[in-house]
């Protein structure tokens, strides 16, 4: 199935390139070794677990399951979650089953993106794999715990796999260069080249081989009829790819590992480190309105009346967004972003509702002191509702000591400000506060 595509000259470099065998694959060696899943499935012609692949793209997902699927002896089928429905799944394990049943031979099903199957399609999965009919090879560059259902997880072995190191990508580019199915030594890379092509790849060989095939065509341009191998210089890298390849998936775990980064960032006042996590956002794409909000989110959890109008700096930014877009929308961004990292920061009101939300779910709320309760309808004093309360703007200091709480919380703390920013006056006039209420 994959050898058409393999022999074709003008396929593109990545599919020229991907390797027939195991021991062809560069990178993930620890998922290689004797005895491992992979290697078993590879030299057995029937048998052996089902494994979900689960890694970033360009990791190797694909080349795996063809090449084991080379190495074997098993029918192989190819399904997309793309394009594959209910209807398709389950005509693929009624013809494995009735394949076994007479002719003895076992099927190898390589299912692509499957965390875009729906439950029904998955659930269509189960028979063949429970049964043994076929022996699933699933990919996918999400959290497979989040995305793949319990049954079929718990049928199948896990394996993740990991991004190329520099030195990897940098074997497959040369690879590439020298193989006959590939550039075949018309070309060469120098030092400088290397470094870009394998900095603009972030660990993802697909990305490396697509902009070595792109460069390739842009120093053929350059140099014209020149004989020997042409040299793809960094400028010649830089013209094919005009930016880095962001490693972003706008649905997938670097979604939330980036904002994590940033959210974390501002937290502990790395305003460098907060501005780079938004450019990685900005340019992958990422919604500004859902970077706006979470910067909303920071101001109140992190800084908090640390700097209490840092809340009004992200809603402001928030607003600027909504209202010129982007990129100019970058510049309000980058200012919250700035002015959050670079606050003192306290999370005591965080902290303090939370506590307050722990009791009230555990059933400590009580009942509202009388004294506070309504007394503005007909018949409230008549159940003494309001009486002994005291008016607190008809005292010098303007306030009274009385109790708020209710009886069984007499005397709790909640908020506990920090000696951060602002913070440290309001603690200091907090404590003068609290201890008139208590009539000290």
């Amino acid at each position: 199935m994959t050898g058409s595509l393999l022999g074709d000259a003008t396929a593109p470099l990545a599919v020229r390139m991907r390797p027939r065998s195991l021991d062809e694959i560069v990178g993930q060696s620890g998922l290689l070794i004797a005895g491992s899943p992979l290697r078993q499935l590879a030299e057995s012609s029937s048998g052996g677990s089902s494994v979900i692949l689960w890694g970033p793209p360009g990791t190797g997902k694909t080349s795996l399951a063809y090449a084991v699927a080379a190495s074997s002896d098993r029918r192989f089928i190819e399904m997309s979650a793309i394009t594959a429905g209910v209807k398709d799944v389950r005509e693929a394990m009624t013809a494995a089953r009735d394949t076994r049943e007479l002719y003895g031979s076992s099927t190898l099903l390589f299912l692509d993106e499957i965390h875009r199957f729906t439950k029904a399609q998955q659930d269509a999965l189960l028979p063949g794999v429970e049964n043994g009919w076929v022996t699933l090879i699933a990919a996918t560059t999400e959290n497979p715990s989040f995305s793949v259902i319990s049954p079929l997880l718990s049928r199948s072995l896990l394996v993740r796999l990991n991004l190329l190191t520099d030195d990897e990508l940098s074997r497959v580019v040369r690879g590439a260069l020298a193989a006959s199915h590939g550039l075949a030594g018309n070309f060469d890379v120098d030092d400088d080249a290397m470094t870009t092509l394998v900095r603009f790849s972030s660990g993802d060989a697909r990305r490396a081989l697509t902009a070595l095939d792109a460069a390739a065509a842009v120093a053929s341009s350059r140099s014209g009829d020149a004989s020997g191998p042409v040299e793809i210089l960094a400028e010649d890298i830089s013209h094919a790819v005009d930016r880095a390849l962001l490693r972003y998936d706008r649905d997938g775990d670097e979604h939330y590992d980036v904002i994590s980064a940033f959210i974390k960032s501002i937290r502990g006042s790395d305003v460098d480190a907060a501005l780079h996590y938004l450019a990685r956002m900005i340019e992958a794409g990422e919604d500004p309105r859902f970077i706006a909000r979470r910067l909303i989110i920071s101001a109140a959890e992190d800084i908090g009346l640390a700097a209490p109008q840092a809340l009004s700096l992200a809603v402001a930014a928030a607003d600027a967004v909504a209202l010129i877009g982007m990129p100019e929308g970058r510049i309000p961004l980058a200012e919250a972003t700035v002015f959050l990292a670079t606050s003192p920061k306290s999370n005591a009101a965080y902290v303090g509702i939370n506590e307050a939300v722990k009791d009230v779910r555990e059933g400590k709320s009580d009942v509202v002191p009388v004294h506070l309760r309504d007394a503005s309808y007909s018949g409230a004093k008549n159940l003494g509702h309001g009486a002994g309360y005291s008016y607190p703007h008809n005292d010098p200091l303007g306030i009274v000591a009385q109790q708020y709480l209710p009886d069984s919380l007499t005397g709790r703390i909640y908020y506990r400000p920090t000696s951060h920013g602002q913070e440290r006056d309001i603690a200091e006039r907090l404590e003068r506060l609290r201890s008139v209420l208590r009539g000290e």
